[in-house]
């Protein structure tokens, strides 16, 4: 069974930053594309941002460019998400994705990001 395990996560204020880390128990060369998405209350998950594992290749929300940097260490089978000029509205359980070509998607357990302003 494949599992994402998510830290980092915290309270921080406005302005600030974050690195949060999403750790796989398999190597995460097998998934298609990796990610990060965002839930806050009472609104839908939305998209943060994506990285295919072997490229490299990135994609961010409109949101997030120029502020939020998406990496991964295949050695550590870990993708990391750096998060800086942190808003408030950027407040939610941000959740790690990986997209397996053959065994589907695997989410994390989630990691609660807090902005106050």
């Amino acid at each position: 069974q494949v599992q994402l395990v998510e830290s980092g996560g915290d309270l921080v204020q406005a302005g600030g930053s974050l690195r949060l880390s999403c750790t796989s128990t398999l190597s995460i060369t097998s998934f298609k594309r990796m990610g990060w998405y965002r839930q806050a209350p009472g609104t839908q998950r939305e998209l943060v941002t994506t990285i295919t594992p072997i490229g490299g290749s990135t994609n961010y929300a409109d949101s997030v460019k120029g502020r939020f940097t998406l990496s991964r260490d295949n050695a550590k089978n870990t993708m990391y998400l750096q998060m800086d000029s942190l808003k408030p509205e950027d407040t939610a359980v941000y959740y790690c994705k990986a997209e397996h070509v053959i065994w589907g998607d695997y989410w994390g357990q989630g990691t609660q990001v807090t902005v106050s302003s």
